[in-house]
């Protein structure tokens, strides 16, 4: 499945994207954070703060959601309106 990253989110993992293969226990959102903070101190910083929102192909999804045969999946700060 292809992650995207974005704007604090992008700068602290340091790529804007990959293309990932997690294992099948990994079967929500909050389940991928994990795994990625597993992954290196980049992600680790990234997803330290409980604030990043998440999508699963371009919907905003709950970090309980399932990933199960999501395609992408973007994680990215709050967003504010003005």
């Amino acid at each position: 499945m292809k992650v995207i990253y974005f704007a604090w989110v992008r700068e602290r993992v340091g790529k804007a994207e990959e293309t990932i293969d997690p294992p099948p226990s990994v079967r929500t959102i909050n389940d991928l954070i994990q795994w990625l903070v597993g992954r290196g101190e980049e992600y680790a910083h990234a997803f330290e703060k409980p604030v990043v929102r998440a999508a699963i192909d371009r919907i905003h999804v709950k970090l309980d959601a399932s990933i199960v045969g999501a395609g992408e999946i973007a994680f990215f700060p709050p967003m504010t309106g003005g």
